[in-house]
Formats: structure tokens, sequence, C-alpha cells
């Protein structure tokens, strides 16, 4: 049997690739390594855009409550509230949490998971890749028509391709720790200390505080050897507090190496999230911009296994989320260096503070981390929304009367074409692939946005006004050839 595709990993990446391949009607299945779902947690928030990510699915309301997260780089606050669009990404959620939403949603969507079965490697031929899995049965193999790695920063699926993963090499060492029982002072965005040593806490779950602690001049650390008494001695020389006393329910380390694959694509395989990328856990950003790889890849796939895909559609993949691993790798640095080094770097810290106050900029950084500054390179043309996504919470008012959200629209997956003035017959020969949707803006964008072409992953292919390109272009590019061959 050969599936479409094959999904090594179930953390939240894989889980939500695997989810938006079969709402793309693609046969998928997930290989694990690990036999249980582990109850650690080692992603604890996500982005803004993330948040949308999982909206446009239905799934966000899934999680339960969430906090706002306060946004800041290096530890310097940026004041979100002067941006006329909200950038707060949502705090204080367990990625066991996260990681048993998504498998809730995955089941009821039909993907086998199997767990305690490890991918161990593979063979690439011209139609198919047949991988090699270790599993309570022995050893045995299994093939399909593509194969996408989600199986984190030490990914066995990206060293078998041979592809490159490239960056800093770690100098710095850091102890985190899931506790209960302690009562120190919340230090959301961290806190940094004069000498150049870190110290963060910030609550989960059911009574949870997560604890980041980088004392000045720790080395990288083997997770092995760690103990919550050295943590807990070290916290009490940054703080003069005491949390000996907690209950230690997960104990692990970090350094501040960060690094992003050469290629994230070779022939069929593929790589998404930590397979891809690595950084230090301290903005945030892992979990969540490996979610938004799977939300462009995942479509994309469904495409060429359905015979639809233009030739270059999945070279996109790379050429699109790329950019946003490295800008990840840069700014992870940038943040790390600006945090831990000592007062010497005060100057920076009061310059980089001074400048965000002016909203343009302060929006431009806040975007980087939110995600809802990313721009694709989505063709030629003036709207300043052509290229970024589509304001999820943009709202239709449909001819029956009722009203709907962008991200309502997007739960199955499809590409939309929202027209509120003008029939476009062009489109109908793809409606086996696009859903077309008449009505009016219950808020007119701004500016003037009559049509709009918006991907499954909710960014915005085409406009009119605006676009350069006639629209039959943008179908093609994205879309393919229509199904009857031809467009008026």
């Amino acid at each position: 049997m050969t599936r479409d595709v094959i999904v090594v990993g179930a953390g939240p990446v894989g889980l939500m690739l695997a989810g938006e391949l079969r709402l793309g009607g693609v046969d998928v299945a997930i290989y694990e390594r690990l036999s249980a779902r582990p109850t650690e947690s080692r992603g604890a928030s996500f982005t803004r855009r993330t948040a949308e990510c999982f909206a446009q699915r239905g799934l966000l309301d899934r999680l339960g409550p969430t906090e706002p997260a306060e946004s800041h780089f290096g530890g310097v606050p940026i004041d979100l509230g002067q941006l006329p669009e909200d950038h707060a990404g949502a705090r204080g959620i367990s990625q066991y949490r996260t990681e048993r939403m998504l498998e809730g949603w995955v089941t009821e969507l039909g993907v086998p998971v199997f767990r305690g079965h490890e991918v161990t490697g593979f063979e690439e031929g011209p139609d198919r890749v047949v991988v090699t899995v270790d599993g309570p049965a022995g050893s045995g193999r299994a093939a399909a028509r593509f194969l996408v790695g989600c199986d984190g920063g030490r990914s066995t699926v990206r060293a078998r391709a041979g592809i490159d993963f490239t960056g800093s090499e770690p100098t710095r060492g850091f102890y985190t720790a899931d506790v209960t029982g302690i009562d120190t002072r919340r230090r959301r965005i961290g806190e940094n200390l004069p000498d150049g040593s870190m110290v963060m806490a910030m609550d989960l779950e059911d009574g949870v505080t997560r604890v980041v602690v980088h004392e000045r001049g720790m080395p990288p650390r083997d997770r092995s050897s760690l103990s919550y008494q050295e943590l807990a001695d070290s916290w009490q020389r940054l703080t003069g507090e005491s949390i000996h006393h907690g209950r230690c329910h997960w104990i692990s380390c970090f350094t501040d190496a960060s690094r992003v694959s050469s290629e994230y694509r070779r022939g069929r395989v593929f790589l998404a999230g930590d397979a891809n990328h690595v950084q230090p856990p301290a903005m945030a950003q892992g979990l969540s911009v490996g979610v938004q790889d799977a939300v462009n890849l995942g479509w994309k796939l469904a495409a060429a296994v359905h015979g639809w895909a233009p030739p270059d559609l999945l070279d996109t993949y790379h050429t699109e989320r790329h950019p946003i691993g490295r800008q990840l790798a840069r700014n992870a640095r940038a943040a790390i260096e600006l945090r831990l080094t000592g007062a010497e770097l005060d100057p920076l810290r009061g310059v980089l503070a001074d400048l965000i106050t002016y909203p343009d900029a302060a929006e431009h950084l806040a975007g980087m981390l939110s995600g809802l500054g990313i721009r694709y390179d989505l063709g030629p043309g003036e709207h300043p929304l052509l290229g970024r996504r589509m304001p999820p919470h943009h709202q239709l008012t449909l001819p029956n009367g009722t009203t709907t959200r962008i991200a309502d629209l997007l739960h199955p997956a499809r590409p939309l074409l929202i027209t509120t003035t003008t029939a476009h017959p062009t489109a109908h020969a793809w409606t086996d692939r696009i859903d077309i949707i008449t009505g009016t803006w219950t808020h007119q964008p701004h500016p003037t946005l009559h049509t709009a072409l918006i991907r499954p992953d909710g960014y915005l292919a085409w406009t009119a006004p605006g676009s350069t390109h006639n629209l039959t272009h943008a179908l093609t590019r994205w879309f393919g050839t229509p199904q009857n061959g031809t467009a008026r």
C-alpha cells in the first residue's frame, strides 16, 4: 500500500500538517517514535498569527481560555496598545494541551497516528519514498508519494536526506522547569539582570509555574545530568528567593544556538518545524513558526497529490518559508545578545526602547514577532494586503443576510474568491478546487477591496483593485490549469 503522504513526528507541527492534508483529501499517516504523548510542556505560548491559523480551522476555541501575551524583543517591552491591529499572542498554554487538541482533531478527520514507530531511514524513488520503520512488531517498511519530517531539531529525516543544518554554535546554557507549590514573583517576559543573567517565571495551568534561569557564565548543559537542586540554587543566587520547596514536574535545558536548514524540500522529501529551524525558546517562536510551516505546505502537497498543482508550486514552500526561518535565527541571536550581554549594552537597549515608541517602528518589530508582518511575493500590485494574510476577523454579509468571518470561511482549507461588486465568470472553471463567495463587507477594508483571491493558508494572492496581472493569471499561477482546460 502506498499512501499519499507520511508525516514523521506527532508534535504540534506534524499533527497540524496531517490535519491540513486530510482536509485536502489526502491519505496521510503519522509515525511517531514515542509510544505515548509527552506530558511535559516545552512550548508554553504561541504568536498571534498562529492563533489565527488555529482559528482558520475552527480549532482555537478547542484550546479553552487563553491569556494575551506581552511582546518584547530581548527583554525590551513593546507597547502593543499603540498599534492598529492586535499583535498579542497567547501565553500559559502547555504544549501538552495544544497537542491533545490537535490529536483530537486529526483523529476526528481519520488520520492514523502510529505511536511507538520510529522512522530510521528512507529510500527515494522516482514516484515514491519508502521508509524503514521500527515498531512494536519489529522492523518494517511503508511507502508514500511524499515524506515530511516534522521530527524535531535532531531530525532523522533531515539527516538521511543530507540537508545541511547551519547556524551558530551554542555558547550559553539555560535551565527550564515546570514547578508547583511556589509563589515567586512572576516575570512573564523574563527579567534581565545587570551582569548578563536572566530569570523568568510564568503561569501555565493547574498551578504550574514555568521557570527559566541563565546565570552568567553557565555553559551548555547535558540533559542527563540536570537536577532541580542546581536550578533552585541558581535561582536563589540571582533573586534572593528560595524555590527549593517546589515540586518539579519536568526539567530540561536549552542553549543559545540557532540553526536553519539549507533546503526545506529535496525531491519528494520535505521538512517542517524544528526539523527546519531551532532557536532558543525565549521568544515563543519555535512552535508558532512550525505551525505556520505546516499551514503553508499542507494545501500545496494536497494540490500535488490531486494532480492540479502548477509545476513550481511545491518549490514555493521553500521560497516562502526559508526566509522566515533565516529571519527567525537572526532575530533569536540578536535578542539573546541584547538580553544576556551585561550593562555595557544598556545604551543600545535605551535606543531600541526609544525607537519603538514610534508606532511604525513598533509595528515592524511586533509584526516580525507576531507573524502579522509576513508578506509573500504573490504577484505584482499595489494593494497593501496583497501577499499578506487576510485579516481573519473581517466580516462578510452574504446574500441570505447572514454574517460570517473570513476565518470561518477558511475552515475547509479551500481557496476563496470573495467578490463584492463584480461577477467573475473566469473563476467558474476552477470551482472544483476553489469556493466563490459573493457578499458585502461589513466594514470595507482600507483601501477598498472589491475582489480577493485567498489561498487556503489565508494569504491574499490577487486583489481588485490592486493586482497588476489579471485574475486568470493568478488562478493558474496558484491553482493550476482549470478543470476543462479553458478559462474565459
